[in-house]
């Protein structure tokens, strides 16, 4: 039986750590893993994980080259059950949202929205200006999910590396990935 398909984008925006927990969590499953990264994705990756391309690309079934627009996954035919970009720069969503496809990155994500499968973008960026907030409503029109990396306090974290897992959690619960051990909320405990 073939495995599982997911197809995982990271960006220039800060939140590389956020990807690098998303890989480790999916190798551990049967989920093939298909990842591309934009060249700012790259620079990311290098300031905040201090790893290379090639470190994290071993973390990942496949990788492809951003500039590689005929790949297999710049198709629709390319059997995915959908699209994670995390992080997600506002350029890309600009991108995105225009239907400017100019890159691998870009194309497999307008192949995911024109296929009806699930695409979650992670946004980062602080504040959000209104040209920002036009382009993520109307991707939500679209049926994207923004899921921005945000902070939760009601599951007690102890750590960063508590509220990274409690953001994969949900992360993988839209993409209806079973997540092992999701402090999911019971109500209040007062």
């Amino acid at each position: 039986m073939a495995k599982i398909k997911l197809i995982l984008g990271i960006t220039g925006a800060s939140g590389a750590p956020l990807a690098m927990r998303l890989l480790e969590e999916l190798s551990s499953r049967d989920i093939e893993t298909h990842l591309v990264v934009s060249r700012g994705g790259i620079l990311t990756i290098q300031e905040e994980c201090h790893k290379t391309l090639d470190e994290v690309s071993a973390m990942a079934d496949q990788r492809y080259d951003n500039n590689d627009i005929g790949a297999a996954i710049a198709s629709g035919s390319f059997d995915s059950m959908g699209m994670v970009i995390l992080p997600r720069s506002m350029k890309t969503a600009a991108g995105i949202c225009s239907g400017y496809s100019d890159n691998l990155l870009l194309r497999a994500a307008d192949v995911t929205i024109k296929e009806g499968r699930p695409l979650a973008l992670a946004p980062r960026e602080c504040p959000l200006s209104p040209i920002h907030l036009r382009n993520l409503q109307e991707l939500a029109g679209y049926g994207v999910k923004i899921l921005p990396p945000m902070m939760s306090y009601y599951h007690h974290p102890r750590s960063i590396e508590d509220m990274e897992a409690h953001y994969i959690y949900k992360l993988l619960d839209l993409l209806k990935i079973p997540a092992r051990d999701f402090p999911r909320w019971r109500g209040l405990s007062c």
